[in-house]
C-alpha cells in the first residue's frame, strides 16, 4: 500500500499528513487557516501539498483525503455547515481538484476522527463508535466497522448543532449560533463556549487553558466553569447514548486534552442517561491532534 496523504482543514490550523498503513504518521506540517479569504484557504492548502511533495521528494499523490467543518451537499456538491463560514456555499472538492490535479475525498472533520480511532485507535475494536470534536467548534462523527456513516443527507452525527438537553433558564437566554438556530451544543461544549461562559460569570476574558489552569491552581471560579462545563457536556452526550448507544466515545479537540475530564465526566454522564449503570467508555483520541488527519488519510483507501 502507498503511502496516504490527508489533510486536516480546521478552524484554526490546515495540517496535512504523510500516512503509511503500518508505520502511521511519517510526515506532518502546519500552517494557520486563513479564516476569512476562501481563495487563501485553496492557496494555502496548494501551497502545503506542493511543499510535502518537494520536500519528502514524492510523486504527486493522485487522490487525497480531506477532512474539513461541515460536510459537502450530496445535492449540490456544494460545502454546508462549516464554522469557517466562507467555506460555505463553495464548491471546495472540484475547485481544489481542478487546482492539484487529482482526486480529491472530503469529508466531516469528526467522522475522520471516528475513522482513525476506530481503525487502529482509542476505540480499536469497536463496531459502532461516536467520536467528538470539542475546540474551536463541537462536532460529532459515527464510524461503524471502521467506516464512516455519513447519512442520506450528509448529516449523520451532526450533533453540535442540535440544542443542549434539559437547559436551565439562564442557558435559555444564550445568544444564537453561527448557524442561525438558539442553544446549539456548539455554543456550549466548544472550547471557544467555555471560555465564553467563564467570561460571563467572571468578567475574565481569557482562553479555555488558562481557565484550565487556574482551577488546578485551586481557583473557584475556574473550578464552577469547569463544573458547568462537564455538566453540559454530560447532557448533550446523553442524547447519543439514548440514539445511538455506540460502543465507545473518543474525545478530540483542544478540550479533550483536559484530563479531568474523564475523571467528572463518567458520574455526570450516567445522571441523564436512560440506564444506570453505563458500560460504554468515554476516552481521550489516542492519536491527538493527528487523529483527524490521520482518518482524511484514510479516505483515498
Amino acid at each position: 500500500m502507498q503511502t496516504m496523504m490527508g489533510i486536516d482543514l480546521g478552524g484554526t490550523k490546515i495540517e496535512i499528513a504523510l500516512v503509511d498503513a503500518s508505520q502511521g504518521v511519517i510526515y506532518k506540517d502546519r500552517v494557520p487557516t486563513p479564516q476569512h479569504a476562501y481563495n487563501a484557504i485553496l492557496d494555502a492548502i496548494c501551497a502545503l501539498v506542493d511543499k510535502t511533495v518537494s520536500q519528502q521528494k514524492i510523486e504527486r499523490p493522485t487522490s487525497i483525503g480531506i477532512g474539513i467543518p461541515g460536510c459537502l451537499d450530496p445535492a449540490t456538491q456544494l460545502v454546508r455547515g462549516s464554522n469557517t463560514v466562507v467555506m460555505n456555499g463553495k464548491p471546495l472538492q472540484h475547485d481544489l481538484q481542478q487546482r492539484l490535479g487529482c482526486q480529491i475525498h472530503l469529508q466531516n472533520d469528526a467522522n475522520c476522527l471516528a475513522v482513525s480511532e476506530a481503525v487502529d485507535g482509542a476505540a480499536k475494536g469497536c463496531s459502532i463508535v461516536f467520536a467528538v470534536i470539542i475546540g474551536t467548534g463541537c462536532g460529532g462523527g459515527i464510524a461503524i466497522d471502521g467506516k464512516a456513516w455519513t447519512g442520506k443527507n450528509a448529516i449523520a452525527g451532526e450533533w453540535g448543532h442540535n440544542p443542549l438537553p434539559w437547559p436551565s433558564a439562564e442557558e435559555i437566554q444564550v445568544a444564537p449560533c453561527w448557524c442561525g438556530q438558539v442553544g446549539c451544543q456548539e455554543t456550549w461544549i466548544s472550547g471557544t463556549a467555555f471560555a465564553l461562559d467563564h467570561a460571563r460569570h467572571t468578567g475574565e476574558k481569557i482562553k479555555a487553558e488558562q481557565i484550565i489552569d487556574m482551577m488546578r491552581a485551586g481557583d473557584l471560579a475556574a473550578q464552577q466553569s469547569f463544573d458547568r462545563y462537564i455538566n453540559r457536556l454530560a447532557r448533550a452526550l446523553a442524547s447519543v447514548m439514548n440514539v445511538l448507544d455506540p460502543d465507545a466515545i473518543v474525545l478530540g479537540g483542544g478540550m479533550s486534552n483536559v484530563d479531568e475530564i474523564y475523571q467528572a465526566l463518567p458520574n455526570a454522564l450516567i445522571r441523564y442517561t436512560f440506564t444506570k449503570p453505563l458500560a460504554t467508555p468515554v476516552l481521550k483520541a489516542m492519536h491527538g491532534d493527528s487523529s483527524g488527519v490521520r482518518g482524511a488519510a484514510w479516505l483515498t483507501q
